[in-house]
Order: structure tokens, then sequence, then C-alpha cells
């Protein structure tokens, strides 16, 4: 992060799409998006891509993918504070909002990201005298509507406090799910990681992947730290044993917020969301 106004944050990204493990689906997805931003898809026809709503378990990939994009697509990131948006003042969130708009869209081509968009409208409109139903009104009608090159990234945690206006199609291009990865996508995880701080390492992962069911991308990041703890307080290079206990003594998310998931999961599977994987 290099500045920050009052609403809006600029990030200066440093990961790019190579630094996230798995997530294929929703790499060559937005790929195409990516496409769709240059001169030979408006004569093609096509129009400006929108945005994308991402869910999932925190430490899924949503933010860094957010992040990646940025640096990828050489677009300036902007982080939206949704809860700055929000006035004591009357009709002055309404002001703010439209201020937000017309500040992302001056510095487009850009990628204005709204983080844990589920937290900023997720309560009930009538205990705020509706004020966070009319700002979200006009973020969903300028999103709707918008012709300015501003792809929204969208992330949420939990699903069931999304307002059902949020998720009708053509508010974003796609929904994704973000589940937590499977053994073949925590493999090429864990590798990110070691090669990234341990390029010289030279032991098996398997017994580690089979012990690391139900971690997130997150998790296994820390599962590495932790092993490195444990072996330069020994003075010593880092070992396969040493993330075996790491990650024995690491509780995951899916084991502590396992029926939040588990709603996740069940919602994504009526096919309301793509699979990002």
């Amino acid at each position: 992060m290099i500045a920050r106004s009052e609403i809006l944050e600029f990030f200066e990204a440093k990961s790019t799409q190579d630094d996230i493990g798995g997530l294929n689906v929703l790499k060559v997805w937005l790929n195409q998006r990516y496409r769709a931003f240059s001169k030979e898809a408006r004569d093609y026809g096509l129009p400006i891509p929108k945005g994308v709503l991402l869910v999932g378990a925190q430490g899924t990939g949503k933010s860094l993918t957010a992040k990646s994009i940025s640096k990828s697509w050489s677009m300036p990131l902007l982080r939206l504070d949704v809860g700055r948006l929000f006035s004591s003042l009357v009709g002055s969130s309404e002001a703010r909002t439209r201020e937000t708009i017309s500040r992302a869209e001056a510095m487009s081509p850009c990628i204005l990201w709204i983080d844990e968009i589920d937290k900023g409208f997720g309560g009930d409109a009538r205990s705020d005298g509706g004020t966070s139903q009319r700002v979200l009104a006009s973020l969903l009608t300028w999103m709707a509507e918008k012709e300015s090159a501003v792809f929204v990234i969208a992330t949420a945690n939990a699903i069931d406090k999304l307002p059902a206006e949020l998720l009708r199609k053509g508010r974003f291009d796609e929904i994704f799910f973000l589940d937590l990865p499977n053994s073949e996508e925590r493999l090429n995880i864990l590798d990110l990681h070691l090669t990234k701080r341990r390029p010289d390492y030279n032991f098996p992962l398997s017994t580690i992947i089979d012990r690391t069911d139900g971690f997130s991308g997150a998790e296994l990041e820390q599962a590495v730290i932790e092993g490195m703890h444990i072996s330069f307080s020994e003075n010593r290079e880092l070992m396969e044993k040493d993330l075996i206990k790491a990650v024995s003594e690491l509780v995951p998310l899916s084991r502590t917020a396992k029926e939040q998931i588990d709603l996740l999961k069940e919602w994504s599977s009526t096919g309301r969301a793509r699979s990002a994987s």
C-alpha cells in the first residue's frame, strides 16, 4: 500500500497469478476477461467486463487474487473500505458513494476491490434508516450500467449475509466459489511457499499433504513459516519433520468454523456459483 484517501486505498501489488496455487478455472476466466479490455474486443462486439464476486472461507485466496490481477493486468488497484462510506449525516453516505465512483472512473482502467462486501451490506437496513440500502442501490446501479473500464472485484466470506440483489445477473460477470484446496492444490501451494523461502529444499511433501486435508492456502503458508521457526531455532536447515510438527499443531478453520464452510459448499453446489478450481 503506498497511498490512501479517506475511503479508497491505493495498493501497489507485488504478487502475480503465478504466486497462487490452484484456482485454475478462475485464472483462465480472468485471462479471458483481461483480453476483453482491448480495442480488438470492442471491434469484435464484446462489452467492457464488469467484474467478479469471489465467495469463500477466509484464507482461500480471494484477497490474493484481487492483488494478483492488478499486477498481471498492469492496472492500479483501489481498495474500497465500505465502512467508511457510511456517515451519520443525512445524505452524506450517498454523496461519498458518488464521489468514490467518480474517483475510480477517473483512474480507469483500474481494479476496484470491495473487500468483505458481506460485512458492509450484511446488516439490517432498518437499523440505519435505510442508508445502507440506498448506498448499495447506488453501487449496484452503477455496476449494472457503467461503461468505464473499472473492473470490480468483490470478496465475501459469509454468503448468508449477502443481499439477494447483489447476486442477481448483470451485477457481476460471474460469481466464483473458492473452496478449500484439494490434495493437488495443497501440493502446489506448499511448493510455492517452500520454493519462495527455501528454494533448495529437497524433501518429499506426500506425508505432509496427507495431513493437511481441510487446510486453507493461508494455513499452509503459516505451516511453512512455523516449520521454519522450528528449524531456525535449532540452527539447521528445514526438514520434513518440521512441517509435520507444524501442521500437527495447527487447528484449521475447517474445524473451528465447520458450519459456515459447510453452508458455503452447500450454497455453491446448487449452481449459484462456479467453482474456481
